[in-house]
């Protein structure tokens, strides 16, 4: 049958929806196939309507738009402290968690 592929990106799912939909693929024949190549848990049948409808109305970037708030701290190497942290002592709290690294 089909080779399943694995972590695309989102703007690769969206860029495959923009395509079917410039051919009239219906956005349930759309959301099958995606499933189909993708795997099951790829982006809901909902999700697809609500991305053919934003190209319907005449989008045509498939990336995310960029969001206020506040920006991560969290990278790979505090990440990999934390993990150090907690195999160090399996009785690490919360609170001690808190006390370590404060900028979370």
């Amino acid at each position: 049958m089909f080779k399943t592929i694995s972590d695309p990106a989102d703007c690769e799912v969206r860029s495959v929806m923009r395509f079917l939909n410039a051919k009239k693929v219906k956005p349930a024949e759309i959301h099958r196939q995606l499933v189909e190549i993708y795997g099951e848990n790829i982006i809901t049948g909902g999700m697809v309507r609500k991305w053919v409808g934003q190209f319907n109305d005449g989008r045509t970037n498939v990336h995310d738009e960029e969001r206020s708030g506040r920006p991560s701290v969290v990278n790979d190497d505090l990440v990999a402290k934390e993990n150090e942290k907690i195999r160090e002592n399996r009785r690490f709290t919360i609170r001690m968690l808190f006390d370590e690294f404060p900028q979370i």
